[in-house]
């Protein structure tokens, strides 16, 4: 019988990921991606251990194919450069069975792509449409031709198009209140062995060694939604170059930075879960399905586990008998929309701390934080970075 076929509509993490998940099931996939051509710049990502775990069960070593760094530390500091709250990954290490590590964005997504056969990520191709999603679709391209699918992924980002069609009466995205700059910078020099995010009042700074050389920077403020400057590099200078070392040093090197080096992008998550995370055959993974603010820094680490736990569920490309996708699809929202929803809640909690203004409330956050012992703060990570489980495939009824 010929393979299955999976339509995948978006080139980020999550789609490559499930990409390379079905393919290693056997499954004929094909990638719709609407950028020209592959990311070269861009921004760092975190892969906490619940992600590495689902890469594992993959057979995807993220730090051999990517390049990795693993900091000494990883905590939360004040503006002023006292550490609120701190970790030492070899702590994390012995709790969770391995560190938390930093990759490239742009290298990651590239050693994913690698992975699958030649010509199955297709670049500067939009998917516009998916037809008759309950029957087997047709995915309907701005390139064309059409493609028929068995199955279609819906891994087309934070503003799917996908979702708005099947999904019209959704609330869609809630801005969260904070734009958020993010920059790459070469400084091998300065040494820097912590992952760490520094809470000012409504805003807050992010360093993150890589294994490079590089760090990956982000940065948040409270502002409308839309608000930009003419000079991002200058604008982060403003807000910033006041704050604890190593930042005013980081900050040096962004100003060498071509203005168009440092992104910036308003945050939204998903106002409301989706009442599925399928529809006939169509399946929603990532930020198209769950749209989540980035304080947990679990996003590209919830759409992993979304993609390694729908390939897991689907039939193998030469099961014979009934038709077993459907039954893998409802399987699928069963077991990842309450826990990515519940990490969605999470992380806008976590985001009204870091986004507080007033003086007081500040001190009086800073000062609980500083009072948790780290064991505890540890604790409360379990239910994130020990909570990725392969779920049981649906039993699918055999011919008599």
């Amino acid at each position: 019988m010929p393979k299955r076929h999976a339509v995948v509509a978006g080139a980020g993490i999550g789609g490559l990921t499930a990409a390379l998940a079905l393919h290693r099931r056997g499954w004929h996939v094909t990638v719709c991606e609407r950028a020209p051509e592959p990311p070269v710049t861009g921004a760092g990502i975190g892969l906490a251990p619940n992600a590495l775990r689902a890469l594992d069960a993959i057979g995807v070593d993220a730090a051999r194919a990517a390049g990795s760094a693993v900091p000494v530390t990883m905590g939360v500091r004040s503006s002023a450069g006292r550490w609120l709250t701190r970790a030492g990954t070899a702590d994390m290490a012995a709790r969770y069975g391995m560190p938390p590590i930093a990759v490239p964005r742009p290298a990651f997504t590239a050693a994913l792509a690698a992975a699958l056969p030649p010509q199955t990520v297709r670049y500067g191709t939009p998917v516009t449409a998916v037809d008759d999603a309950a029957g087997r679709p047709t995915v309907r391209t701005a390139t064309g031709p059409d493609l028929r699918a068995d199955l279609v992924v819906a891994a087309d980002g934070i503003h799917s198009p996908l979702r708005r069609t099947y999904f019209p009466a959704h609330a869609g995205l809630r801005y969260i209140g904070e734009t958020a700059w993010r920059a790459l910078v070469d400084a091998p020099d300065l040494r820097i062995p912590a992952m760490s995010e520094t809470w000012g009042r409504g805003e807050r700074f992010g360093v993150t060694p890589l294994s490079d050389g590089r760090f990956y920077l982000y940065a948040t403020a409270v502002l409308p939604a839309g608000t930009r400057s003419a000079d991002p590099r200058a604008e982060l200078r403003r807000r910033f170059g006041s704050w604890h070392d190593p930042i005013p040093a980081l900050l040096d090197r962004v100003g060498r930075l071509d203005p168009a080096g440092v992104l910036q992008n308003d945050l939204y998550d998903l106002a409301a879960p989706l009442p599925s995370l399928h529809h006939g055959r169509i399946a929603w993974l990532g930020d198209a399905a769950h749209a989540m603010a980035p304080n947990l820094g679990q996003g590209g680490c919830q759409a992993i586990e979304d993609a390694v736990v729908l390939a897991h569920l689907l039939p193998t490309a030469d099961t014979d008998g009934p038709d077993p996708v459907p039954a893998a699809l409802a399987a699928y929202t069963a077991a990842r929309r309450d826990r990515t929803d519940a990490v969605r809640v999470r992380a806008r909690r976590v985001g009204r701390l870091g986004a507080l203004r007033n003086p007081l409330a500040v001190a009086a956050r800073n000062l609980a934080v500083r009072a948790t012992p780290t064991r505890l703060a540890l604790r409360g990570m379990d239910d994130l970075f020990d909570g990725f489980r392969l779920p049981d495939r649906p039993v699918t009824p055999v011919h008599p």
